[in-house]
């Protein structure tokens, strides 16, 4: 099982200069990937542009985008992740989500929350067929990834959506969920994708975890527990606080066959990325394997 670490930023403004100094950090303690992900309404820059400026910084890391498909236009999304695969050499993972349901973010995406899962059961066949160099409503999309195949992953824990994954995408990339509720998540996708006549790779399970360095404050444990509503969860356990806490997650996941994990700062750090990341490169870098 191989077992890989990449780094997410979170929703801030984030410079040229932020970039290469985050990059170079990566590079230097051995992760990963860089992941940005996308929310319309925050500061946080759009992640296709931006990983298109990260591709040339360093050529080694991979480059991970969660991008919100309902409310865009296929065929331009097919070509803007086609091109940015292309041009980087192959390193882009892409991971497809419906979007925030609540508050103005919602409304900017401009796709109902209850029409977004038929969006994406739409599209989604698309996508691969365009990438693929098929024709789909007339259109060939080019250039096509460098990828062969490129693997759209899914994301979510409703169980339409994890429906979804297993009819459609290639992995699962899970977030704000205990070790428990993963482990059932993935028996979901997979009998899913038997009923399909698919099968996933077992290594393409994983997870996004937001961890601090100091223990989260009132708002950001409200925040996760919006995000856990309906849930017998504690917010507190969903954000390891320290590297070494890090770590202890990380292990509890990949002891039940979860291999792949993205890890994100709750807050820029204050000593800079290579400080940052050296400590939790120390922690939790061994376990790449």
């Amino acid at each position: 099982m191989k077992v890989r670490i990449g780094i997410g930023l979170g929703q801030g403004e984030v410079s040229a200069d932020d970039l290469a100094e985050v990059m170079a950090a990566i590079d230097a303690h051995d992760l990963d990937s860089l992941w940005m992900s996308e929310i319309l309404t925050s500061p946080g820059p759009d992640p296709l542009v931006a990983l298109a400026s990260a591709a040339h910084l360093h050529p080694s890391r991979r480059l991970g985008a969660t991008i919100v498909l309902p409310g865009r236009n296929p065929v331009r999304l097919a070509k803007s992740v086609a091109t940015l695969d292309r041009l980087s050499g192959g390193r882009l993972l892409l991971t497809l989500v419906p979007g925030l349901p609540r508050g103005v973010e919602s409304d900017v995406i401009g796709v109902p929350v209850a029409e977004r899962g038929a969006v994406m059961d739409e599209v989604l066949p698309k996508l691969r067929r365009w990438w693929a160099g098929e024709e789909v409503d007339g259109v060939r999309v080019a250039p096509r990834p460098l990828q062969e195949p490129l693997e759209p992953w899914l994301a979510g824990l409703a169980p339409a959506s994890l429906r979804r994954c297993g009819r459609f995408a290639d992995g699962w990339l899970g977030a704000f969920c205990t070790v428990a509720e993963a482990v059932a998540a993935r028996a979901a996708i997979n009998a899913a994708a038997d009923a399909a006549g698919r099968e996933l790779d077992p290594e393409h399970f994983g997870m996004s975890i937001g961890y601090a360095v100091t223990p989260p404050d009132d708002a950001q444990l409200a925040a996760i527990a919006a995000r856990a509503r309906g849930r017998d969860v504690d917010p507190a356990d969903m954000v390891p606080v320290g590297p070494a806490e890090v770590r202890r997650v990380l292990e509890g996941f990949i002891e039940q066959g979860f291999s792949k994990f993205v890890l994100r700062p709750t807050r820029p750090p204050v000593a800079g990325w290579d400080a940052e990341l050296g400590s939790l490169a120390a922690a939790v870098g061994p376990l790449q394997t």
